[in-house]
């Protein structure tokens, strides 16, 4: 990650334990921030200095008027800055606040939705394509929650499951979208049952992990487009949508 996905023009209120502070992301070089209410109340523009720190993560500081020095880390993934302040008189404050947004950044900021999507297509290509047993405790969660009610629960479940699959059950991945923590990826499977199938999975993730699991499918109507109907399933419709 680079300074350029600093989410400049960006607006959000800060909740500290004590007291609640407004921050305006001017420029990649400064900021505005207002502290409302008790002792520390005071508005001020002030320079800036920002390092990326990756995912969606950036240390910022600055020297106030009075002196006072200034680090946060603003976490915009789990939405908390850890800020670290010495006072003009001495004083140490080490604080966490959480962040509610009250303008948006024309940037994008949050990198959770792309790298989620790589994890649930390594996810299910790594034991459904390739027969990666292994993959499983990887990738997925000991408490992974299934909703389809031909699965036990559990990891330990699914990995005897993938342990038992037939050799020719293949999954090809298709279009991936994401939102927040949750992904959805349509795909085709072949002998998973009698007839191709095409599925879209749902999963939620949390620590980088997978944790719940819904599914719909349907068999594959193969010749679809030679009756003058648009095809089910297009493996590259991922490839035009990340391109889009």
């Amino acid at each position: 990650m680079s300074i350029d996905h600093f989410p400049v023009g960006l607006e959000f209120d800060v909740s500290y334990p004590n007291f609640t502070a407004t921050l305006s992301l001017l420029s990649t070089t400064q900021l505005k921030f207002e502290i409302k209410g008790g002792p520390l109340a005071h508005m001020e523009v002030v320079d800036i200095h920002v390092v990326p720190l990756g995912n969606s993560m950036f240390a910022v500081s600055w020297q106030e008027k009075d002196g006072a020095t200034v680090t946060n880390v603003q976490d915009y993934d789990r939405g908390r800055i850890h800020s670290h302040a010495t006072l003009a008189n001495g004083q140490f404050l080490r604080m966490t606040g959480s962040i509610t947004i009250t303008r948006a950044s024309d940037r994008v900021i949050d990198e959770r939705p792309q790298r989620n999507k790589a994890l649930v297509r390594e996810a299910m290509t790594s034991p459904f394509q390739r027969h990666e047993v292994a993959a499983v405790e990887r990738l997925y969660a000991p408490d992974y929650v299934q909703h389809n009610p031909s699965i036990p629960q559990g990891r330990d479940a699914l990995q005897a499951l993938v342990s038992n699959l037939p050799k020719d059950v293949y999954y090809e991945p298709g279009l991936t979208l994401a939102e927040g923590n949750f992904v959805a990826i349509h795909g085709r499977i072949r002998g998973w049952a009698e007839s191709t199938q095409i599925v879209v999975d749902l999963f939620r993730i949390e620590n980088g992990k997978l944790v719940e699991h819904w599914d719909v499918l349907q068999n594959e109507v193969p010749d679809a487009a030679g009756l003058g109907r648009t095809a089910m399933f297009d493996p590259k419709a991922e490839i035009r949508t990340d391109r889009a």
